[in-house]
């Protein structure tokens, strides 16, 4: 639900503010610049603690795009020209959405994970095949 409400509440903010259409693209592309980061940080750090290899630089990249898009929109609402509420409004819906899509997509890991005949360690390194069934 709070990634419904985050969502929602940022594009019809967005659907009904008074700017140009640039502007709005610009608030468009740093949400989703940034949903995507933080899901990518999230799996990440998990990966890490469940001893999954991440390359340090795929984990430093998972940070700077996270860091990067909430600067974006934090330059982008200070230099607005916008109510301070309609500022705290995109502001709080951002952090909402990328809140709920971590939450989001943890949990729906950990639903696959459940639901799974196969134990972890089968998962984390990929299926098991025979050697000698060739011509069997």
């Amino acid at each position: 639900m709070a990634l419904i409400i985050g969502l929602g509440s940022y594009f019809i903010g967005l659907f009904n503010a008074e700017m140009a259409l640039n502007e709005k693209g610009y608030y468009f592309v740093t949400l989703m610049f940034g949903l995507f980061a933080v899901i990518s940080l999230q799996k990440s750090v998990r990966d890490r603690s469940e001893g999954i290899p991440v390359t340090a630089i795929y984990y430093g990249l998972a940070w700077f795009c996270t860091v990067l898009a909430v600067a974006l929109v934090i330059i982008g609402l200070w230099n607005a020209d916008l109510l301070l509420s309609e500022k705290g409004f995109f502001g709080l819906g951002f952090i909402l959405s990328l809140f709920a899509v971590v939450a989001v997509q943890k949990n729906v890991r950990d639903s696959a994970g459940a639901n799974s005949a196969q134990p972890i360690e089968e998962l984390q390194s990929g299926p098991s095949c025979p050697s000698n069934t060739v011509g069997e």
